[in-house]
């Protein structure tokens, strides 16, 4: 057996969430995303007060970026969870993505910046994180955010994220490396936001 089909059986073998769910909230609902939702992606992520505090978006960022990321994430060959955060009307304002990285669990997420403030992003990602851990809890989710973010933090304090330390991540969209503050959550930490 190859290394390649070695680690694919690795990875099959390797339980995880089940599909991608639906979750109302208060205010919200996360849904899977769908591939209409690339020029609502592409408005947010074109904002460069949005892409600068993300590792992995660049700048630009256009309608193709969202497809191509779209295309991998409503294709089902990944264990992850990629919520898109919609408003009572579907209006598409942000993401929560729980994905397997390197054998760990990662959360990340990010709003559309006229959502910023309202307490969408705590509210979307609690919701996750909880549906997440009811299926897997026994899992530590990791996170992070760049030092210059101290909102998002905040959003990870609340729900209960400890800070476990600092490294240096290269961010696509600033091109440069940047100060990260490394996170991390058990089921036994999460807390509801208020």
């Amino acid at each position: 057996m190859n290394a390649l089909a070695s680690e694919r059986q690795r990875i099959v073998a390797r339980p995880g969430p089940g599909p991608c769910p639906v979750i109302e909230t208060k205010r919200l609902v996360l849904r899977p995303h769908r591939r209409n939702d690339a020029e609502a992606i592409a408005q947010s992520l074109g904002d460069f007060q949005v892409a600068r505090m993300l590792a992995r978006v660049p700048a630009p960022y256009d309608q193709q970026d969202a497809l191509d990321w779209l295309t991998a994430q409503t294709s089902g060959l990944t264990p992850d969870w990629t919520f898109a955060v919609t408003t009572g009307d579907d209006v598409h304002i942000g993401c929560v993505g729980i994905e397997l990285r390197h054998g760990q669990w990662h959360v990340g997420y990010w709003l559309n910046r006229f959502y910023w403030g309202k307490g969408f992003a705590s509210e979307a990602t609690y919701a996750a994180v909880e549906r997440f851990f009811r299926r897997m809890p026994e899992t530590t989710l990791h996170s992070g955010v760049f030092a210059d973010n101290p909102g998002s933090l905040k959003v990870q304090e609340k729900i209960g994220f400890q800070i476990t330390g600092c490294a240096q991540v290269y961010a696509l969209a600033r091109n440069a490396m940047v100060a990260h503050i490394e996170t991390r959550l058990t089921a036994a930490d999460l807390r509801r936001p208020h």
